[in-house]
């Protein structure tokens, strides 16, 4: 976990010792006086004799020794369990469905880009990039020395061949609509691609951060052997069981010591309950997706803590608008004036998150979250659900239920309750998590799901309402909508893109399928020993950002 900060802020992102205020040699004799076995009260008495308060010294000395003690140690093996898995789990980065190929997408492969923690963007396996004035023509330099797992040379032909697979009508690639924009990417020289847009992208660097645009050796047709750059090399992997993976003591980022860990085994347990039991009995080190339930059980445990992240994510219940019930507007409409969204987040997310309005975007966006359409929200209205729902002639439904997401079934108890109280019949059909997202999502006419926060407001509604995305859940379309997205992708300008984020999100509230009720932190549970994970706040366990800076403290 994260090195708990001081207020002076001795304490580094990565738990260095970071002491802005005292010269390099005051720095120095500090670290070896505890290193030598000093004890507090003399370097305190040091430290106050060179001009530090008590205050100061106390503060600089405690965070100095933490520090110490939290530096990384090489070793261990590691048993990771997400909430689902199923036989579609994949290593081909374009087909990424779920939480799981995510985190073993960050195992095995690198981005071109990689997030910080605000979610701007840092160097990968490209160093550097710009664009053109217009934002029509990006041009990215390719690290050097980097090799794939193989032991053969990275080059740009490695770039061009996996970035080209989101490109075109026949491509597989579940993020396509991300970069539609793009008609061609362009090797320049073995260490220089170029990406040619028929349309301004301005964020073009961040898209290529997120989980499908890992990047793939050229001509890779298997991917069950993940060949890949990443710290860690494939061991195992067998769909809807588990997939163990080992360093690669020749990683190339050489940043810090990392990656730390010796083994990695990482599966699912898909019974909430059982899942946290397993990281209690420290059967697992760590386990994503905590039920609200459970968070002070876990915090009751000696060797297992929350591990939370205030996020944009959200659950779901989405109505496909190309049959029936969701095609009839005022059937949505009804519903979405039965959502208790305070008491969603009040009694069945503890609290934690901030309430929603039925359109993907939440506070956690900043300024791409539009205050004027969505506080407040809509508000709970029974008179107005009824005068909907017996307009739509619609008196009952089935929804298909799984527990995708933290609290999801229980919001769907409520919602059955409220539709009871206005003469509704809504019934409840559970099914099991695991295949979920290949047998039941965008498949049953009313549906669950839980989204992950991504980096920027249009991208996440590029991804889940775009009238061509291959995840648009409710099958919504909108001219107007597409326009906006794509003028915000282009604009420049903060004030004019914030206006254009409040049109799009105005939209989608009042017109698609969905029923937002709430949006929620990232909640998972590990144990006490396992140390170092990032808080990149678009996915479970910091982002999935931990393979290369987890450590264990034995």
């Amino acid at each position: 976990m994260a090195s708990k900060s001081t207020q002076f802020d001795v304490l580094g992102p990565q738990g260095e010792l970071d002491y802005s205020d005292l010269s390099s040699s005051d720095q120095f004799l500090i670290e070896r006086s505890l290193k030598k076995g000093a004890n507090r009260r003399e370097v305190m008495s040091w430290l106050m004799a060179s001009g530090a308060t008590i205050a100061a010294a106390s503060g600089l000395v405690s965070s100095a020794s933490e520090a110490l003690a939290m530096t990384p140690k090489k070793g261990g093996s590691v048993r990771l369990a997400s909430n689902q898995h199923g036989p579609a789990d994949t290593l081909d980065p374009i087909l990424f469905t779920q939480s799981i190929d995510y985190g073993r997408g960050r195992m095995i492969y690198n981005n071109l880009v990689r997030f910080n923690e605000d979610l701007t963007v840092g160097p990968e396996l490209a160093t550097e990039w710009e664009s053109n004035p217009d934002a029509t023509e990006w041009t990215f330099k390719l690290r050097k020395g980097v090799e794939w797992h193989d032991g053969s040379k990275f080059t740009a032909d490695d770039v061009v061949f996996s970035l080209m697979r989101h490109l075109g009508k026949e491509s597989l690639s579940k993020a396509k609509v991300l970069v539609a924009s793009v008609s061609e990417w362009v090797k320049v020289d073995d260490h220089t691609v170029k990406a040619k847009l028929n349309a301004p992208d301005a964020e073009l660097p961040i898209v290529l951060g997120t989980f499908h645009f890992r990047i793939v050796k050229n001509g890779t047709s298997d991917f069950s052997k993940g060949m890949g750059t990443g710290p860690y090399k494939l061991a195992e992997f067998t769909p809807g069981v588990r997939s163990v993976h080992t360093r690669n003591d020749n990683y190339w980022n050489s940043d810090h010591a990392g990656p730390y860990i010796d083994q990695y085994e990482f599966f699912a347990i898909t019974d909430d309950v059982a899942r946290v039991n397993a990281l209690l009995s420290g059967d697992v080190h760590g386990i994503s997706s905590v039920d609200p339930k459970s968070y002070e059980q876990i915090k009751g445990g000696s060797d297992a803590e929350l591990f939370a992240m205030p996020s944009g994510r959200y659950p779901t219940i989405s109505c496909m608008l190309d049959r029936e019930p969701g095609n009839n507007p005022d059937f949505v409409m009804g519903l979405k004036y039965l959502q208790r969204r305070d008491r969603v987040l009040k009694v069945i997310q503890k609290n934690v998150g901030s309430v929603g309005n039925d359109q993907p975007i939440g506070p956690a966006y900043g300024a791409g979250w539009c205050k004027e359409v969505n506080d407040p929200a809509r508000a709970y209205d029974p008179d107005k659900a009824k005068f909907h729902l017996k307009k739509s002639g619609i008196t009952g439904a089935e929804l298909h239920v799984a527990e995708v997401g933290p609290g999801l079934t229980d919001m769907c108890l409520l919602m059955q309750r409220e539709c009871a109280k206005v003469g509704f019949t809504l019934n409840l059909k559970k099914v099991p998590n695991d295949g979920y997202w290949g047998a039941v999502w965008m498949k049953q006419p009313m549906n669950v799901s839980n989204w992950n926060m991504r980096p920027s407001a249009n991208i996440m509604m590029t991804l889940a309402y775009k009238s061509d995305a291959p995840w648009n859940e409710t099958q919504w379309k909108s001219e107007r909508f597409d326009k906006l997205l794509a003028m915000g992708r282009a604009e420049l300008d903060p004030k004019k893109r914030y206006e254009i984020n409040c049109e799009a999100q105005k939209l989608c509230s009042d017109s698609s399928g969905s029923l937002i009720a709430t949006h929620s932190a990232y909640v998972d549970g590990v144990s006490s020993k396992l140390k170092g994970f990032r808080k990149v706040p678009i996915e479970s366990f910091g982002g999935m950002e931990f393979p290369e800076y987890a450590w264990l403290d034995s």
